[in-house]
């Protein structure tokens, strides 16, 4: 982890919270997701209860596990992050986990210096295929759509979602 990196551990901005809000959508009851995980509010799976889930509980989750999340990526980052960067990356590690980032290209590229390409990353792949954009082995237009929307974010394009 990088020392100027120190700063945004455990930061929750609103543009952070209004992508996942955005993306992952609310659900106050339990649900399966596209590959069969039980889901609840915005789009936890850990510890998942059979029963009704108010709007403070899940609000009060979502920033928590987005805490957890953003402190798994700065763990596996060696450069300085900008907060759409950090934006960016947990937004996307909320989706694909803590490993699939640190493991992705995405991490490779931002911890070799090279940003662009890191952003780029978050949504093709050196082809310019897309990337992380399948469950279950299928391509699903949405998260490629959530993809293209973390790189513009990674980039420095949006500051977040409207609502």
């Amino acid at each position: 982890m990088h020392p100027k990196n120190k700063v945004f551990i455990g930061v929750v901005s609103a543009a952070l919270l209004g992508g996942a809000a955005l993306w992952e959508g609310v659900s106050y009851t339990p649900y399966k997701d596209i590959v069969g995980i039980n889901t609840v509010c915005y789009g936890e799976t850990s510890n998942v209860q059979n029963r009704l889930y108010s709007q403070k509980e899940c609000s009060q989750m979502l920033t928590i596990r987005l805490q957890e999340f953003g402190t798994g990526v700065y763990k596996c980052s060696t450069q300085p992050m900008t907060q759409h960067q950090y934006d960016a990356f947990t937004l996307m590690a909320y989706n694909v986990g803590i490993t699939g980032f640190c493991n992705s290209s995405a991490a490779r590229y931002f911890n070799r210096g090279q940003i662009v390409q890191a952003c780029n990353a978050i949504a093709f792949t050196p082809s310019g295929a897309p990337n992380w954009a399948y469950a279950g082995g299928k391509f699903v237009k949405g998260l490629h759509n959530r993809r293209l929307y973390e790189r513009q974010m990674c980039l420095g394009g949006t500051s977040g979602p409207t609502l």
